[in-house]
């Protein structure tokens, strides 16, 4: 999406405002639109009076202000959050000092990482109270947490159903708006097509995810990401078998219509694929050159 169109969505208006999505669920969001943000990372407080707020977002004064603000006469019980990429977890100590809350969510994660990225980076200051794994819960008075681990997007992603609304808050991992970056070394193609298959065996109603608008329609939209990865692949596989055996050739034909200022980006997607193909034996590289095995 261009610029233009990310400073006209409806969403810009509403930068700093705390609005209710369901009975449980409101949003607050930052203003740090951009070609891998949309609008700006959406804050969610689950619950009221004693709330927990999922993925803080930047450090951004504004966005802190206001969220803090936003919750004056209610308690924050927990700070929770997904990954620790720069636009979730930063703002995650600000809000401890203000709320005395505890920080849990994932496992810390920092990594050094000089390719180009297609996404923010890891937040070294992240220091959570509490790590929680698969299918831990933390609950609040009428509402419950339960983490769900789904790497792919990084290592340490995690998504969080809230089983009263039937909701699963899906932070990068199925965003509203765009499909997911999967970007080597943490990102992992074959851990996030696994995931997404672990979402196709729940009974999510709704997704809250932590870029654009909510998912109604949890596995249309599942299967369609399946459907585009698996695309994806035979594009690798069918472009090799043409003769482009460097990541910048298979780029260059894949993403032809898309701005190559872009393509830095769409070479780490392409990497995660042949390295997944690497392993189930389906093609094999020799330097920076790939063949078909």
């Amino acid at each position: 999406m261009k610029a233009m169109d990310l400073a006209s969505h409806p969403d810009a208006s509403a930068y700093g405002v705390l609005a209710p999505r369901s009975p449980l669920v409101r949003r607050l969001l930052a203003r740090n639109p951009s070609a891998f943000t949309f609008t700006g990372t959406g804050t969610f407080v689950v619950g009221q009076g004693t709330v927990a707020v999922i993925d803080p977002g930047p450090d951004d004064p504004d966005h802190i202000a206001a969220l803090i603000g936003a919750l004056v006469g209610e308690t924050v019980s927990h700070i929770v959050i997904t990954h620790t990429h720069m636009d979730h977890s930063p703002a995650a100590p600000a809000l401890k000092a203000a709320t005395d809350a505890e920080i849990v969510g994932c496992a810390p994660l920092v990594l050094s990482d000089d390719g180009p990225r297609a996404d923010a980076g890891f937040d070294a200051t992240y220091a959570p109270d509490r790590v929680l794994a698969d299918g831990d819960s933390i609950s609040g008075p009428g509402w419950t947490l339960t983490a769900v681990h789904t790497p792919g997007h990084t290592s340490n992603h995690l998504c969080f159903a809230l089983p009263q609304e039937k909701a699963l808050f899906t932070g990068d991992h199925v965003m509203g708006w765009s499909t997911t970056v999967v970007a080597p070394p943490d990102g992992d193609m074959a851990d996030y097509m696994a995931s997404l298959e672990k979402l196709m065996a729940r009974d999510d109603a709704i997704y809250h995810p932590t870029h654009g608008e909510a998912v109604t329609d949890p596995q249309r939209f599942v299967k369609h990401l399946l459907g585009h990865r698996r695309q994806r692949e035979a594009q690798v596989l069918r472009a090799i078998g043409e003769g482009w055996t460097t990541i910048p050739q298979m780029v260059a034909a894949m993403y032809a219509m898309v701005d190559k200022r872009l393509h830095p980006a769409a070479g780490r997607s392409v990497l995660a694929h042949l390295i997944d193909l690497e392993r189930r034996g389906k093609v094999a590289r020799a330097g920076d050159v790939w063949s078909l095995a």
